[in-house]
């Protein structure tokens, strides 16, 4: 009776587990890029700006493509931004996040940048 009951615990602790894998997009694929050139002292750092889109996937099918999911969170990215008259966002970076559970998958793309201002 303790072997079964220890057997079916560790059953059900194995399906109620779920494990995480995390990466950084290493390329750029950003097309519309701007060019800035920081060698003068001539901006300040406003600060930081986050944007983040996910998505499910069941038995592997659904939601959209790794390339569509980074776009979807620098969109969300440069909409939270607000930029206003001289201010650009630079350093930007797409990490991805895959959670999954046996049958399902959620994978979520956090892009983050950091906004600065242009003086005179």
């Amino acid at each position: 009776m303790k072997k079964a009951l220890l057997a079916s615990v560790a059953c059900a602790a194995l399906i109620l587990t779920s494990c995480s894998v995390s990466r950084q997009a290493t390329d750029n694929r950003n097309v519309t890029q701007t060019e800035v050139v920081l060698a003068k002292k001539n901006y300040k750092v406003i600060g930081m700006v986050e944007g983040q889109s996910a998505q499910n996937y069941w038995f592997g099918i659904g939601g959209l493509s790794k390339k569509s999911l980074g776009e979807s969170a620098m969109s969300d990215m440069y909409k939270n931004a607000n930029l206003k008259g001289s201010q650009a966002i630079i350093n930007v970076n797409v990490s991805y996040k895959n959670k999954f559970i046996l049958i399902h998958n959620q994978t979520k793309a956090i892009a983050t940048g950091t906004i600065i201002e242009f003086v005179d």
